[in-house]
């Protein structure tokens, strides 16, 4: 499926036909905050090699074996790789891991090195029994047999930034293929999508500083996405950058003018300092149905969207 549109922060140049579940989702205008994987643990393993379109389905029975143990304990695992010749080359067989707690207002990350794959079912993965990640990294999804907008934008993202000097890793799925290139921060734990160098730079940036970049941000992983929004609207309305600054507390049904069913949510959004704020949350039904993917059949759009936040 095709359509013309102007390109925005996925980049291309201006006027030019986009293709594909990306294009049609950004030519629509469907929004991204609250779309972020709700994600609380994290265990990314440098692999070489193709990439199944499961991680589950690995050929390596290391690799399944770990999935099927995180999975257990409702831990993430993504598959990583460095972009370009160097991710696909096996040079001393050494694998970076990293572990990660998505804790919202808390969210750390570890590193640590096994010698191949095979080091996997003994490897710790308590968190506190790694390096801790201190400088920024960004995931970027290039996982092409789940999806070509992520292999053809994700993968252009991934080498710009390396040519940059940041540091980066192509990694397998991360959900959200419509808003290609999609990319998580760690250790912050802020997810990112329709980047473009520029914007992946200054997510980083921003992360460097222990802060969060609104512009692109799909919402921190470790909220759901109604509590994703509501404190990406709190950001937006007073300028709060600090990564561990806010709270968010437990959704609330709000009811209807006519005292019926319930018509959204309302959530509060604390600041450390002690401010908090009521964000109502509603979902909007008037976008046109699009595909969630490349080649699925069309879904309706129906994303979630923050009123004022009202402070108390």
């Amino acid at each position: 499926m095709t359509v013309t549109a102007t390109r925005g922060a996925a980049g291309g140049p201006a006027g030019a036909p986009v293709a594909g579940c990306s294009g049609l989702s950004e030519a629509l205008g469907e929004p991204m905050t609250g779309t972020a994987p709700h994600v609380r643990r994290l265990v990314a393993v440098e692999h070489i090699g193709a990439w199944p379109r499961k991680v589950a389905d690995h050929p390596d029975p290391a690799v399944a074996a770990l999935f099927d143990r995180l999975r257990a304990d409702d831990v993430i695992l993504l598959l990583i790789r460095r972009p370009g010749r160097e991710g696909r080359c096996d040079a001393d067989g050494a694998r970076t891991v990293y572990v990660a707690d998505l804790a919202p207002g808390g969210s750390r990350a570890w590193s640590r090195t096994v010698r191949s794959t095979d080091d996997l079912a003994g490897i710790d993965l308590d968190p506190g029994a790694g390096t801790p990640v201190l400088d920024p990294v960004m995931l970027v999804c290039a996982h092409g047999r789940r999806d070509v907008c992520c292999a053809v934008r994700g993968r252009a993202l991934a080498g710009d930034l390396a040519a940059e000097g940041a540091d980066v890793w192509e990694c397998t799925h991360l959900g959200g293929h419509r808003f290609a290139p999609t990319a998580l921060v760690l250790p912050t734990g802020y997810a990112y999508g329709r980047l473009d160098t520029g914007g992946a730079l200054a997510a980083l940036k921003a992360a460097a500083g222990g802060g969060v970049d609104p512009w692109c941000c799909r919402g921190h992983t470790g909220l759901d996405p109604v509590g994703q929004l509501a404190e990406l609207a709190v950001r937006e309305h007073t300028g709060i950058g600090d990564a561990t600054a806010l709270l968010v507390d437990a959704a609330e049904p709000s009811m209807g003018g006519d005292g019926g069913r319930p018509d959204g949510h309302l959530v509060t959004v604390r600041s450390r300092d002690g401010r908090s704020w009521t964000v109502p949350v509603t979902t909007d039904t008037t976008l046109p149905p699009r595909p969630p993917s490349c080649g699925a059949a069309l879904e309706a759009a129906t994303p979630l969207i923050a009123g004022t936040p009202v402070e108390h």
